[in-house]
């Protein structure tokens, strides 16, 4: 690097430079709002003062255990007080928070606490049993902290020898957290879904956190002491860092303990709830609410949803209930959320095929994401912004991950040109807004022409009858392989396989419909992504 003037003399000091990390969000919300109402649970309502204090209680604690720089610190716990505080305790101790999904199996289970080399292990006693069964599968023998939840009591056996509650007392109200010794250490370890072989072990820095926490609240232009209902799982993505972006608003946190229909709808009335996250089955549990059960709302609230993007009947019904709908994407790998669709007001003037058609593109980059492109994988170039050439989208920037845990072959392979590559396929159109067209490994090749199974998804969800569908491809002697598509129906509805593929053709080329039509249950996985792997599974053995 070149030297200049502005090198001399003007060094980094803890005067001018300290790292980033979102644990000071918290210190600042105390420290500014100590009185306002942090978390809701049950019938217990929590200060910022005191969610503090037992953030500082519960690291000081974790400390004289012998929690450390580097350590892993395993939580499985529930959408609940304990798991907002461990997210700032962990990382008070500079040790590394791991957030397990509370619905794997023990085998899965055992497989992360051994990859993790976890140090202590959180568990609520609601998940006693299968906790119990990895504990005896795993070589690490971790200390075990049971969590009882004193708004929702559990009957499940106590794994170890300490007491949540106590633990936490047992610690320094007062103590002086630790920072970062660098905000490129890890804060954090999330592991994909792990649909062939072993999960992948996502770490994630300070830095990255500490940007999309508040490019999350600026993004979603998320005002100050938002209201944020957690219908999504706080293990997932560490709850896509909205864990530590209401710390940015001071805002409030409900926690929901289960995902069920009359516990929304009180929480939105009751608790004036402006924010929620969910994959689409969240609107579907929201929208299939009986009448008897829906409250009035006074305000609107805004609803932010992954995945695929919802069809323009369900806008249409989430608007009618009171909600607004924000298209976002990304991956584990980068911390949850870092695309959104920005919607423009002049289109809401469009026709609604048009408009329909830009809802459904992922968007433009969050303003913490430096870089969002559609590049050839071969080449490494971007492709042509038409709207029609496919590429691989990529990422590049502080809201990508560290690399994979213990697996460089997969971390140099992700991280290939200087750029992260997402696995998913897109188009890149002339304003510059992302649209995704498939997985790399979910494009359908028949008889040498490609098809985007989720175009053809796109058209069955048009179909009024149709809650869900995903469509696979089926291995064909002629064709090689030819597109299957498995049918969830609304409750109450009909329909014929004669009549889908029907639908089908009225709006796209033949070759490109289903010529199967498979009607029942979609698997999905614990946030409610559709399982594609089960059903290529399925499609394969048929």
């Amino acid at each position: 690097m070149t030297s200049s003037i502005y090198d001399r003399d003007l060094d980094r000091n803890p005067a001018n430079f300290q790292p980033l990390t979102p644990t000071t969000f918290l210190a600042r919300a105390a420290a500014v709002f100590p009185d306002r109402t942090a978390i809701v649970h049950g019938e217990a309502r929590i200060p910022y003062s005191a969610f503090y204090e037992r953030s500082r209680r519960l690291a000081s604690a974790l400390i004289r255990l012998g929690v450390g720089r580097g350590d892993t610190v395993s939580v499985m716990l529930a959408n609940s007080p304990a798991m907002l505080e461990v997210h700032y305790g962990v990382p008070m101790t500079r040790g590394v928070l791991n957030t397990l999904n509370t619905r794997l199996d023990a085998a899965i289970l055992a497989f992360t606490l051994d990859h993790a080399e976890t140090k202590v292990l959180i568990t609520d006693r609601e998940f006693a049993p299968v906790v119990k069964e990895a504990l005896a599968r795993a070589t690490v023998k971790p200390v075990v902290i049971d969590y009882d939840d004193p708004e929702f009591p559990q009957t499940g056996e106590r794994l170890g020898g300490i007491d949540y509650e106590a633990f936490v007392q047992s610690g320094d109200p007062d103590f002086a957290w630790l920072m970062p010794e660098d905000e490129w250490d890890a804060i954090s370890l999330n592991y994909t879904s792990g649909t062939t072989g072993n999960p992948k072990g996502v770490v994630y820095h300070h830095r990255g956190a500490a940007l999309l926490a508040q490019g999350n609240a600026l993004a979603n232009f998320m005002p100050r002491h938002a209201v944020f209902l957690w219908t999504l799982p706080m293990f997932h993505c560490n709850g896509w860092c909205f864990t530590w972006t209401m710390s940015v608003l001071a805002g409030v946190h409900v926690c929901l303990r289960w995902v069920r229909q009359k516990p929304i709808w009180d929480a939105l009335a009751d608790q004036g709830v402006t924010h929620l996250c969910g994959a689409p089955i969240v609107m579907s549990t929201i929208l299939g609410t009986p009448p008897e059960l829906k409250r009035p709302l006074a305000q609107k609230v805004e609803f932010l949803t992954a995945a695929a993007p919802p069809p323009e009947a369900v806008l249409a019904a989430m608007a009618e209930n009171g909600f607004g709908v924000t298209h976002l994407y990304g991956l584990t790998e980068t911390y949850g959320p870092a695309v959104i669709n920005e919607w423009k007001s002049d289109w809401d003037g469009l026709p609604s095929p048009e408009r329909t058609r830009r809802k459904a593109r992922q968007g433009v980059p969050y303003q913490a994401l430096d870089g969002l492109a559609v590049i050839d994988p071969e080449t490494m170039r971007f492709v042509a912004p038409d709207g029609e050439t496919i590429g691989e989208v990529m990422f590049r920037g502080n809201l990508v991950m560290k690399g994979y845990l213990k697996n460089k072959p997969a971390t140099d392979e992700a991280f290939h040109g200087g750029w992260f590559h997402s696995g998913d396929l897109g188009v890149m159109h002339p304003d510059g807004y992302l649209q995704i067209r498939d997985r790399s490994k979910d494009i359908i090749i028949s008889g040498g022409e490609n098809i985007s199974s989720i175009e053809v998804e796109d058209a069955l969800y048009k179909h009024p009858a149709v809650q869900a569908a995903a469509v696979v491809a089926k291995p064909d002697e002629k064709w090689g392989e030819t597109p299957i598509a498995y049918v969830e129906l609304r409750p109450g509805a009909t329909a014929t396989a004669e009549e889908m593929i029907a639908w089908c053709r009225a709006s796209l080329a033949h070759y490109k419909c289903p010529r199967f039509i498979v009607f029942g249950e979609l698997p999905r996985t614990s946030t409610g992504k559709i399982q594609k792997f089960k059903l290529r599974e399925l499609a394969k053995s048929g």
